[in-house]
């Protein structure tokens, strides 16, 4: 007998889980519903900044024609999830459908913060995470050349915006709450070498910066940005980029649990408290917790789809994720690896830093000084993949000579 496996949200990891199925189900048990709330099929947010570099919408696209044109594939666009009755096992949609489900994966994501400063939404302002906020930006952007641009947020999403400005031509400023870039991933020294090089690229960096208000000109319109020191920076663009929040309106409605903040909850097997409801990627808070990189989804979708095709009991779970990630950001290469920020009960720091070459290295390791437990890099990333590879093991060779590795 076929069972309806609905799945709400079709970004990156909803996708995944629609396209395991589909290619994992060789006995056509599942028949898949994906209601999605853009207007376009699944596209590679990871890869946004390219879009606004000249690289086609349909360049990013990860559906396949394969994929699409698949006769157990239902895949409704414009087609957002508003209400689900679980008693009746069944999902409304806000064009009135009503979709029954035997298995329901929320991947609804995450929206972005947007700080409620005064001002955030006057004319000139946007948020940098669909490309329908792109091409917003790309237009109001357009004869800005040389022009000042406001990015509200030095993390890495924040550092892609500052990225995708730079290249419409425009001059810069990145203002950052926290005392350095990157704060989730890097150090301070870490963040010292990244807000050094970018600024020799033109950027301008506001560390340690509040944002106290978004001031409208004599239109109406974003005419500058007022920091709580009193410096004004005038712009008439502004990009709010200052993290994100899980998507789980649905939960209350529905009456399924959210963590304290915020998310499905869901245990390690990506299960809530309804057994045939699963949740996944950023909406999903694994025994609490939100994990905010793809990788991580992509294990998560996994673990959801060797459930959904088990023939019987699987002991498929969700672990947790290994963190690590190296980034290219406005031409610098950084990267963080495992407990960057040293805070294991006796961790010991090895620093090699290079001011003058732009360079920075730090090295996390155990109490018996040969264990590594995690680092920072930033200017030279080359270490990376074999750093990575030893997180939690014993180092080969003296830290000097594994910080000089190169592929």
């Amino acid at each position: 007998m076929t069972r309806t496996l609905v799945i709400v949200g079709h970004g990156m990891i909803g996708h995944r889980v629609a396209t395991d199925v589909l290619a994992q189900d060789t006995a056509g048990e599942w028949r898949v519903t994906v209601l999605a709330e853009e207007s376009r099929p699944a596209y590679n947010r990871v890869a946004l900044s390219t879009y606004l570099g000249g690289r086609a919408a349909s360049a990013l696209s990860l559906a396949r024609p394969d994929f699409l044109e698949d006769p157990r594939l239902d895949l409704r666009l414009s087609t957002p999830a508003v209400a689900i009755d679980r008693d009746s096992r069944t999902v409304k949609t806000s064009d009135g459908s009503v979709v029954g489900y035997d298995a329901l994966v929320l991947a609804t994501g995450s929206r972005p913060f947007v700080p409620p400063v005064p001002g955030h939404d006057l004319p000139g302002c946007f948020v940098y995470r669909t490309l329908d906020d792109l091409d917003a930006i790309r237009a109001a952007a357009e004869g800005a050349e040389g022009r000042p641009g406001v990015v509200i947020g030095g993390g890495l999403l924040g550092l892609e915006a500052a990225g995708a400005l730079r290249k419409l031509g425009m001059k810069v400023h990145v203002v950052e709450m926290a005392p350095r870039l990157m704060a989730v991933q890097l150090d301070q020294g870490g963040g010292d070498v990244l807000a050094r090089m970018i600024r020799e690229l033109g950027v301008e960096v506001h560390c340690s910066a509040v944002t106290e208000t978004v001031e409208a000109g004599p239109d109406g319109s974003v005419a500058g940005v007022r920091l709580a020191d009193g410096t004004l920076i005038e712009t008439e663009l502004v990009v709010f980029s200052a993290g994100v929040r899980p998507r789980d309106d649905l939960a209350g409605q529905a009456g399924l649990r959210r963590a304290d903040r915020g998310g499905f909850l869901v245990d390690n097997r990506l299960r809530t408290e309804d057994d045939r409801v699963w949740a996944v990627g950023e909406c999903a808070a694994v025994e609490g917790r939100c994990y905010g990189l793809a990788t991580p989804g992509y294990q998560m979708a996994k673990v959801v789809v060797e459930q959904l095709l088990a023939a019987g009991d699987t002991d498929s779970v969700f672990d947790g994720a290994d963190m690590s990630t190296k980034l290219k950001l406005l031409g610098v290469d950084v990267a963080s690896i495992g407990d960057a920020h040293a805070t294991t009960p006796g961790a010991i720091e090895y620093v090699e830093a290079d001011p003058a070459g732009g360079t920075y290295a730090k090295l996390v390791l155990a109490e018996d000084g040969r264990t590594l437990l995690g680092g920072v890099l930033a200017g030279d990333a080359k270490p990376y993949p074999l750093l990575r590879s030893l997180l939690n093991r014993e180092l080969p060779a003296p830290v000097d000579q594994m910080l000089a590795w190169k592929p």
